[in-house]
């Protein structure tokens, strides 16, 4: 189950790792991209994570929802409207319930990813967030139950590290063409460690990707 208070403690938990990784994701941008995702994030979460502890509600769907409107007025770049997507989507599906189950954890992974897809025009294989979404969430529909949180997780962060191999499609990545192979896409990494901290705030017991070793 996924309750209000566990919501609370993932942002947390996703906020405190994004500082951890704030140098790594903004290296990897740097090489590919902008070279802020890891400060954009950092910043639009710390935001985030402030708001929910000072505006407490009792319910999943206004916690997305504030964390949504939060993310949409403090990251900048294309990673606020994206993020705020999918926690716009967990509004939608989870308003008015203090608590989820697998099933519906699931669903709003789905809707997440359609979001997603609908908002930034990629599919899989042009190197975005995309990448590590859309599997994660077929690992769920797979199965819906906690032990496929765990897989879906594990699945997410296989993808962004093949994300490396891959020529980017999108956004100012994409031109660079052949040159952007070689670097693990930023929001990919970032997008891993969310589902690798959610399932870790509803199953518990995940061991930390040790991103550094892995993408840099």
């Amino acid at each position: 189950m996924l309750t209000t208070s566990a919501f609370i403690a993932f942002i947390q938990a996703y906020t405190n790792r994004l500082d951890e990784l704030q140098p790594l994701l903004d290296q990897l941008d740097n090489q590919i991209g902008d070279g802020d995702h890891g400060t954009n994030m950092t910043r639009g979460f710390h935001a985030a994570n402030e708001r929910l502890t000072s505006t407490p509600a009792d319910d999943l769907g206004a916690l997305s929802q504030a964390v949504a409107m939060t993310l949409l007025s403090s990251v900048g770049g294309a990673s606020g409207p994206l993020y705020a997507t999918v926690f716009l989507r967990f509004s939608a599906q989870w308003k008015g319930q203090s608590q989820v189950d697998a099933k519906d954890i699931t669903e709003a992974i789905v809707q997440a990813r359609d979001g997603l897809v609908a908002r930034g025009k990629a599919q899989v294989g042009e190197k975005t967030l995309i990448d590590v979404w859309s599997p994660a969430a077929q690992t769920l529909q797979a199965n819906p139950t906690e032990s496929g949180i765990l897989a879906a997780a594990k699945a997410a962060a296989e993808a962004a590290v093949g994300t490396r191999e891959l020529v980017a499609g999108k956004g100012r990545a994409a031109y660079l063409g052949e040159r952007s192979r070689g670097t693990c896409d930023p929001g990919s990494v970032s997008s891993a460690v969310f589902f690798e901290e959610f399932a870790n705030a509803i199953v518990g017991g995940v061991e930390k990707t040790p991103w550094p070793t892995l993408v840099s």
